[in-house]
């Protein structure tokens, strides 16, 4: 398998050291700024397969950084995670969202909780390169992020789709919870565990997809969610 390349952006020359060498020594390729102007030309002239950016940056910042390389045709198809240890609040990380990052990580964060996160936003992404997906009465575009359910467009939530996407591309299999949550969400088990945050994600898919779609989506007792 090819190493995965990551750009890291981060001011703090320490905790850049740090990071590096921990993303190296998981076999990761590294290339590094600390710098946001910079990050985007590296980033257009690399291509890394993930960004790992500070959102609080001098000069442009990380959410900045963030929208640009989002609405730039080159590389909005590049995931985004923000770290920060200024920007923690509710606000920040909706905002963080609202730019186009695909997860937001609050300092001070154990490196293996970004391990996990990393290695998510990778799936996530590997599975969006492969063509759409059609099922009877609901047709899913992974690169366009699109969904359309008995021929109607149907907004989601970026959790929402990436959750849809999953049980489609594994459909027929009962997928767990704490699956679920490590892949679509990417939290580290260890630390956290709680079932409602897919009931409620599960919940809101069925009221949007509609009654003949949500019909599809099972609940596996004692266990998880499939979809048929």
């Amino acid at each position: 398998m090819a190493q995965k390349k990551i750009l890291l952006v981060e001011d703090d020359r320490q905790m850049l050291a740090v990071l590096r060498r921990y993303l190296e020594n998981h076999d990761f390729s590294v290339v590094f700024t600390d710098n946001g102007s910079e990050a985007l030309i590296i980033a257009r002239d690399s291509r890394p397969d993930l960004v790992v950016a500070d959102a609080s940056l001098p000069g442009l910042d990380g959410f900045a950084l963030c929208r640009a390389l989002k609405e730039s045709p080159a590389t909005a198809q590049t995931p985004v995670i923000l770290i920060s240890g200024a920007r923690t609040g509710d606000e920040d990380i909706v905002e963080g969202y609202e730019r186009g990052a695909d997860d937001y990580l609050s300092k001070p964060f154990a490196y293996p909780v970004l391990m996990a996160k990393i290695s998510a936003v990778l799936r996530r992404y590997a599975g969006a390169q492969a063509s759409g997906i059609k099922e009877e009465g609901i047709e899913l575009d992974p690169e366009g992020r699109t969904v359309r359910a008995a021929g109607r467009p149907v907004q989601l939530t970026r959790k929402e789709f990436d959750l849809l996407a999953l049980l489609l591309e594994r459909k027929g299999r009962a997928l767990s919870v704490p699956y679920l949550l490590e892949t679509v969400w990417g939290y580290d088990m260890a630390a956290y565990d709680n079932p409602h945050t897919v009931e409620t994600h599960i919940s809101s898919l069925r009221k949007k997809l509609g009654p003949a779609v949500a019909a599809r989506i099972h609940s596996v007792t004692g266990h998880g969610y499939k979809f048929e």
